[in-house]
C-alpha cells in the first residue's frame, strides 16, 4: 500500500491531457463513458489526481464513486479513504444543481424604502445666501 506522501510526491497524470480534458467538459451522461475507459488502478491514480487540485474536485469525487475502496486506498492511503467516502455521499444525496448545490439568489420585486419628495426650496435658500 502507497501512502498519501508517495502519491503527492509522484504527482503526475496518469492519462493524456487529451483525455483529461474531454473528461472536464464532459457532461453527466458522457463522463461515466470516458471513465469506463480506464483502467481500474489508472481510474483510483486520476482521482486522486484531481482531487489535489481544488478546481477539479467534483470531477475527482465524480472518477472516484466509480473505484473500488481498495484501490483508492492503495494509490491514496487517507487520502483515498477520504475521497471514496466521499464519493459515496454524494450519491445519497440529490445532485447537486449547477450553483454547487446553493440555494438559488432571489430577489426582491418590492421597493426596498419609499423616499419622500424632495423639497427644492432649501436648494433656493442655499443659492439666495451665496453671494454670486
Amino acid at each position: 500500500m502507497f501512502s498519501s506522501r508517495d502519491a503527492f510526491e509522484s504527482d503526475f497524470c496518469p492519462v493524456r491531457d487529451e483525455l483529461l480534458g474531454e473528461m472536464y467538459r464532459a457532461n453527466e451522461g458522457g463522463l461515466p463513458r470516458l471513465v469506463e475507459s480506464v483502467s481500474p488502478d489508472v481510474r483510483a491514480r486520476l482521482a486522486l489526481f484531481c482531487y489535489r487540485r481544488s478546481h477539479l474536485h467534483s470531477l475527482a469525487v465524480a472518477i472516484a464513486s466509480s473505484c473500488s475502496e481498495r484501490d483508492l486506498i492503495e494509490h491514496g492511503g487517507r487520502v483515498g479513504s477520504t475521497l471514496y467516502a466521499l464519493s459515496r455521499e454524494g450519491s445519497a444525496k440529490s445532485s447537486p444543481s449547477l450553483s454547487g448545490g446553493r440555494k438559488p439568489i432571489t430577489l426582491s420585486t418590492k421597493p426596498l424604502s419609499v423616499l419622500a419628495p424632495l423639497d427644492d426650496e432649501i436648494d433656493d435658500e442655499i443659492s439666495e445666501a451665496i453671494p454670486a
